[in-house]
């Protein structure tokens, strides 16, 4: 629970922080392996991501973008790269980036809360748990001795549970006074779970060096924060980013021609940051749900059902796109309207975290991803 002295606690040392208890965020890691969530909140368009240009009811469907892709790098035979992401395309030529498409969680509605819900906690039914399926993998890879962090105000769903997670933000106040920042330990020495936050904040912000960023407004410097704190011997060993601003229901393509260019400066600012550790680094970036096939009357697309993922990281079995291509024709279409799901969410993010922290695959979807059929992917790490 926030109260008055966590909260002072937090702002005197620049950093907000959530969820710990007693024990402090950045404890001897369990594992030297890295991982980046990357979520796409407000349901991102995978066909303006990685667009079927070979698929022929594509140009029918959204003819006043084909324009958009005719520099865009090709990825296949079928998709082409939005312009916009020129370092994630430069990372898939090198064999360290992968698109998976038509993927989707096991939600078939449209409600955003419902659907990142779902996405956060792992469950089957909206608001059936109160824990995220981050925090369960936290107990399963490092027995709750694998630090993790949101870079954000609040602890996200993801990160809550059993397992010891924390939340860091640069603050948006004056930094206090180095004789104040000096007595404080004095003060909260009395309380250990005052003294562990404290300790931990100051920790945190040491790590972070953040004195230059005086919030998260640019993308690019989110990168370069998860890449100090990713990096450091002492940071965390897990990661989570909310990316908000994806519900592209009007003017769609100048719309994500900006949040495709702040995904691809913060990929940029984060390969190179990790670049010591990036062999050991596994990100992924995921959405609720995808977006209609058609365009509406304002130039933009409603809540759909598939999407797009992306796969990052050194050791990635890279340079592809894992789709079984369900098509755009109408008779294709998920009720009609939407892009068919083919590949489970679930299955991708279970199998890829599975393989870079070489845990039994299967194991690890009956935790993280309870009552799924899916089948783990595979062969996505080296």
């Amino acid at each position: 629970m926030l109260t008055r002295r966590t909260m002072l606690a937090g702002s005197m040392a620049g950093a907000s922080l959530a969820a710990l208890g007693p024990k402090l965020a950045f404890a001897r890691a369990a594992s030297e392996k890295r991982l980046l969530v990357l979520v796409m909140r407000g349901a991102t368009d995978g066909l303006a991501l990685a667009a079927p240009l070979a698929d022929p009811a594509y140009r029918q469907h959204r003819a006043r973008w084909i324009e958009t892709y005719a520099d865009a790098r090709k990825l296949d035979g079928i998709f082409a790269l939005h312009p916009r992401l020129d370092e994630f395309g430069k990372l898939y030529a090198d064999g360290e980036a992968l698109v998976a498409h038509a993927v989707a969680t096991d939600y078939r509605e449209r409600s955003h809360f419902d659907a990142q819900n779902l996405l956060e906690t792992g469950g089957t039914q909206p608001f059936q748990r109160r824990d995220g399926f981050l925090n369960r993998f936290l107990g399963l890879a490092g027995g709750g001795e694998l630090p993790a962090i949101a870079l954000a105000s609040a602890l996200p769903l993801a990160l809550r549970g059993d397992n010891p997670a924390s939340t860091y933000a640069p603050s948006p106040l004056p930094k206090a006074s180095e004789g104040l920042i000096e007595r404080l330990p004095d003060l909260y020495s009395a309380d250990p779970q005052l003294a562990a936050l404290w300790q931990a904040a100051q920790q945190a912000d040491g790590i972070a060096d953040a004195s230059d960023m005086r919030n998260l407004a640019r993308a690019s410097d989110v990168g370069v924060l998860a890449a100090r704190m990713l990096r450091d011997p002492k940071g965390a060993r897990i990661a989570m980013v909310d990316l908000p601003g994806w519900d592209s229901h009007a003017n769609q393509m100048g719309m994500l021609d900006n949040r495709f260019r702040q995904l691809d400066g913060l990929i940029a600012e984060f390969r190179k940051g990790i670049s010591p550790v990036w062999k050991d680094t596994l990100v992924m970036v995921v959405t609720e749900f995808g977006r209609t096939v058609a365009m509406n009357g304002t130039n933009g697309t409603d809540h759909g059902t598939g999407s797009a993922a992306l796969l990052l990281g050194g050791s990635l079995r890279g340079g592809k796109v894992l789709a079984d291509w369900p098509g755009l024709a109408p008779q294709n279409l998920f009720e009609g309207r939407d892009l068919k799901p083919t590949l489970s969410l679930e299955a991708l993010m279970a199998g890829a975290m599975a393989e870079h922290y070489a845990l039994d695959a299967e194991k690890v979807m009956r935790e993280l991803f309870p009552g799924r059929t899916a089948r783990p992917v595979d062969g996505l790490v080296a």
